[in-house]
Parts: C-alpha cells; sequence; structure tokens
C-alpha cells in the first residue's frame, strides 16, 4: 500500500513540472512576439529619385540624419531644367524634314540646387501598410547656367531650290521661322555657359508608404522659389525673370540604418 502510496504521488510531482514547463514555454513565445512588433528608430538614411515640377523635370539626392525621434535633418542636391511658360515648339512648314525648335528661346536654363533642410513628422505610420505624412522646409543655393540656343540655319546658294545648312546661335535680329531649319545638337554651346547664383526656398510633404522599415519609399509635394539678383534671358520679346516658382512632384527611393 504504502508502495502505491509513493508511485502516485511521485507522478503527480512529475506531471506538475511538466505543467509547468509548458506554461514557461508559451510565456517565452508571447514575448518574443510582442518583440517582433516594436518599432526601431534607423538614424539613417539615402535616397534619390525623379523630379517633375510645373516647368520641367530633374533628380535628386537626399542624405538624412534623425536629429529626435520625429525630427530629421537632410542635405538635398538636386539637378533639374527650367522652361519658360511662352515656350512653344514648331517646325518650318515649308521643309518636310525640319526639326522642331522652340522660337524665340535664347538660353536652356538648368538649375542646380545644394540645400540643407528638415522633415517633421505629423502623423506617424499606424502600422506596415500605413503611411506617415511629413512636412518639409529647406533652403540652399540655386545655381543657375545658361546655355545659349544654336539653331541649323537655311543659306541661299546660287542654284535655286539648294541652301546650305550653318549652326548659328540664335539671334532674334536674323533669325526668322523662314530661315530657321530646325534645333542644333544639344550639347553644341555648353562651352559658353553662363552661371547665375542664386538662392531657393522648398515647402512640402512627404507621404511615406514602404512596407519595411529600412527601406524609402515615398512621394513628396510641394513648391519651391528660386531667387536671382539679376533677370535670366530665357527668351526673346518676352518678359523675363528672377524669381520662379514652380509646384513639383517628387519620387523617393532609398534605405535605412542604423
Amino acid at each position: 500500500m504504502q508502495k502505491r502510496l509513493l508511485f502516485t504521488f511521485t507522478a503527480i510531482s512529475m506531471l506538475g513540472q511538466l505543467s509547468a514547463q509548458k506554461v514557461e514555454t508559451e510565456t517565452v513565445k508571447v514575448n518574443a512576439n510582442l518583440y517582433d512588433d516594436t518599432k526601431l528608430l534607423y538614424r539613417n538614411e539615402i535616397s534619390g529619385g525623379l523630379i517633375i515640377h510645373s516647368n520641367g523635370f530633374g533628380a535628386n539626392f537626399r542624405r538624412g540624419k534623425h536629429i529626435t525621434g520625429t525630427r530629421k535633418g537632410v542635405f538635398e542636391c538636386e539637378f533639374v531644367n527650367y522652361r519658360h511658360p511662352k515656350e512653344v515648339k514648331t517646325v518650318n512648314p515649308s521643309y518636310d524634314a525640319s526639326k522642331g525648335f522652340y522660337y524665340g528661346k535664347l538660353n536652356s536654363f538648368l538649375i542646380l540646387r545644394p540645400g540643407f533642410g528638415y522633415q517633421n513628422v505629423i502623423f506617424s505610420k499606424p502600422e506596415k501598410s500605413g503611411v506617415e505624412i511629413r512636412y518639409v522646409t529647406f533652403i540652399g543655393g540655386s545655381l543657375g547656367f545658361a546655355k545659349p540656343v544654336y539653331l541649323k540655319i537655311l543659306q541661299q546658294t546660287p542654284i535655286d531650290h539648294y541652301y546650305d545648312l550653318t549652326i548659328e546661335k540664335y539671334d532674334p535680329a536674323i533669325h526668322y521661322t523662314d530661315n530657321i531649319f530646325g534645333r542644333a545638337p544639344y550639347l553644341k554651346g555648353f562651352d559658353e555657359l553662363k552661371l547665375y547664383p542664386g538662392g531657393y526656398a522648398k515647402l512640402g510633404l512627404t507621404f511615406e508608404y514602404g512596407v519595411h522599415d529600412d527601406a524609402v519609399k515615398a512621394i513628396e509635394t510641394g513648391v519651391c522659389v528660386d531667387v536671382y539678383p539679376k533677370v535670366v534671358p530665357i527668351m526673346a520679346n518676352q518678359r523675363n525673370q528672377q524669381v520662379f516658382v514652380s509646384l513639383y512632384l517628387h519620387f523617393l527611393y532609398g534605405r535605412k540604418w542604423f
């Protein structure tokens, strides 16, 4: 009888130990799941992408670093072209093989913007499939480059209906729609770039929609203002400006790390 009682007590003790071990294992598993859902702060970020704005397009590079959990300092450098609102593409209707050109365009205008700014979180991403909204502010230098426009010009020869083609810098005093055959190669004139130093300011909203916390996928939209001390001569016989205002849409892709 004593042996039976001893066996029963031993069996009950072993079952209790097994149950305790099972409960302890389940508790560790739950804690592990809670840890996996914890959001990590990636302090460093690098990104780049394409820009479409109301007067052209371009590309952008950014390097960012968190100052606080919701505020980020960002260096950016972007390169865009700028088209005058009065630019209209046309062709010489007298010649079937003529190339398109912008009549009255004196210079192609390109802008390099190195600057620094901040991103501040307005609404954090509630879950992986959500969207984080930030407002951004930038200020920096705006280096404008004016490249003179070159055209293919028709020159009369002694033989009727035969012309020589020459490449000349556009001059509104002597070049008209009837003697312009078309645009010259775009690289012509880069050795005559004229620099217009100035500054820019930018204000926008960034919508980050990436699923992975260590990746950058975002769309940014806003307004950018470039200011120059002198008027930039883009078009002949049109009002040229020294202040350029454009709306932009920016597609950003990149990565984050600690």
